[in-house]
C-alpha cells in the first residue's frame, strides 16, 4: 500500500511539474531588454513588442537598460526574456571575458543591422581627431553598455588610456548630448543605428556645429587584438545636419539574443516574426529595413544559434554557415 501511494504521489508530482513547464513555455508576456531612450534599441524594442501582440498574442514590453552588457546579464538571470546586443559584447559574454566574470549561456536568434560607432564633438572644443581627446572631458557610454566596451577599444587603438588620459564620464547618449550642449564634456562616444535620435537632436541645436570624427583607420588594429568583429564603414554626410563630409567610421553587428533555456517553439516564433515583419518594424525606425535574411550567417552572429532559429532558417532555406 505504501509503495502504491508513493507511486501515485510521484505520478501526481510529475503531472504538476509537466503542467508548470508547459505554462512556463506558453508565455503571454515578454520583457525585451533594450537600451537608453535616446538610442535605437528602445524604439525598436517597443515596436517589436507591439508586433508580437498582433502576431502571437504576446505582450512584449521594452525595458530601458544600460545597454548590451546589462541586457545579456538580464536575460541570463531571467530578469528579461530577450534582448538586443552588439556582437562584441555577446562574444565576451559566452566566453567569460571583459565585463563577464563567468561564461553566459546565450544564444542568437537574429542578426539585425550594423551598429555605427559615433565619435562626436562640436566646433570649439579643440577636438578634431580621437588623439585630441587627451586631457579632455569625454563620455565613453553608460555603465553596462557595449558603447563603453567599444569606446575603450577605439581609445586604446588611438594610443590613449581611458582611465588616465581622459577625464571620463559614463553617460548614455541622451545624457551625453545634454552634457555636450551645456559644455560639461568635450566629446562622447555612441554606438547605434543611423540616424540616432539623440545625435540628431544635437545636430539640430541652434548655434551648434556637429563633428563626427574619423576612426576607420583604427579598425585593423582593433580586429588584430579582439578578433574580426569590426568593419570599416561610413556615416554619410546627409545623416546629421551640419556634417561637412562623410565620417569614416567602423561598425559592429547587432543581434537579438535569448538565454539557451528558451523553448525551441518560442525561439522559432520570435525569429519568424522579426524577419518576416521587419517592414512593419521599419515604421518605428528605418534601421529595421536592414534586418535581412541574407545577414543570417554565423560569422555575423558571433555566438551559437538557438535551435529554434536554426529550425526557421532550415525551413526557409537560409544558409547560415
Amino acid at each position: 500500500m505504501n509503495v502504491k501511494a508513493l507511486l501515485v504521489g510521484l505520478a501526481a508530482a510529475a503531472a504538476v511539474a509537466a503542467t508548470g513547464a508547459a505554462q512556463a513555455q506558453d508565455k503571454k508576456s515578454l520583457s525585451i531588454a533594450t537600451g537608453g531612450t535616446g538610442g535605437v534599441y528602445y524604439p525598436l524594442g517597443g515596436g517589436f513588442g507591439n508586433i508580437l501582440g498582433k502576431e502571437l498574442g504576446i505582450t512584449g514590453t521594452a525595458q530601458v537598460t544600460g545597454g548590451s552588457v546589462a541586457n545579456l546579464q538580464l536575460i541570463s538571470t531571467g530578469k528579461a526574456d530577450l534582448c538586443f546586443s552588439q556582437v562584441d559584447a555577446a562574444w565576451d559574454a559566452v566566453n567569460g571575458l571583459g565585463k563577464f566574470p563567468k561564461k553566459l549561456d546565450i544564444r542568437a536568434l537574429v542578426v539585425m543591422y550594423p551598429n555605427h560607432m559615433h565619435a562626436v564633438t562640436v566646433e570649439g572644443t579643440g577636438v578634431n581627431k580621437v588623439e585630441d581627446m587627451k586631457g579632455k572631458r569625454v563620455s565613453t557610454g553608460s555603465p553596462g553598455s557595449a558603447t563603453e566596451v567599444y569606446a575603450v577599444r577605439v581609445l586604446e587603438a588611438a594610443g590613449l588610456d581611458h582611465d588616465k588620459d581622459i577625464k571620463k564620464e559614463r553617460l548614455g547618449v541622451a545624457e551625453s548630448v545634454n552634457a555636450l550642449k551645456d559644455k560639461k564634456i568635450d566629446a562622447f562616444f555612441w554606438v547605434g543605428g543611423l540616424p540616432t535620435a539623440g545625435v540628431t537632436d544635437l545636430a539640430s541645436t541652434p548655434n551648434t556645429k556637429i563633428k563626427i570624427l574619423d576612426i576607420a583607420h583604427f579598425t585593423q588594429k582593433m580586429n588584430a587584438k579582439y578578433g574580426k568583429l569590426y568593419a570599416e564603414a561610413t556615416i554619410p554626410a546627409a545623416t546629421y545636419k551640419g556634417m561637412d563630409k562623410d565620417a569614416k567610421n567602423n561598425t559592429v553587428w547587432n543581434i537579438m539574443a535569448v538565454d539557451a533555456s528558451m523553448s525551441e517553439d518560442l525561439a522559432y516564433k520570435l525569429t519568424k516574426v522579426m524577419l518576416e515583419k521587419r517592414a512593419d518594424l521599419a515604421l518605428v525606425h528605418k534601421e529595421a529595413n536592414n534586418i535581412k535574411p541574407e545577414w543570417q550567417t554565423s560569422n555575423r552572429a558571433g555566438i551559437p544559434w538557438h535551435p529554434g532559429a536554426l529550425k526557421y532558417f532550415k525551413e526557409k532555406g537560409i544558409k547560415v554557415e
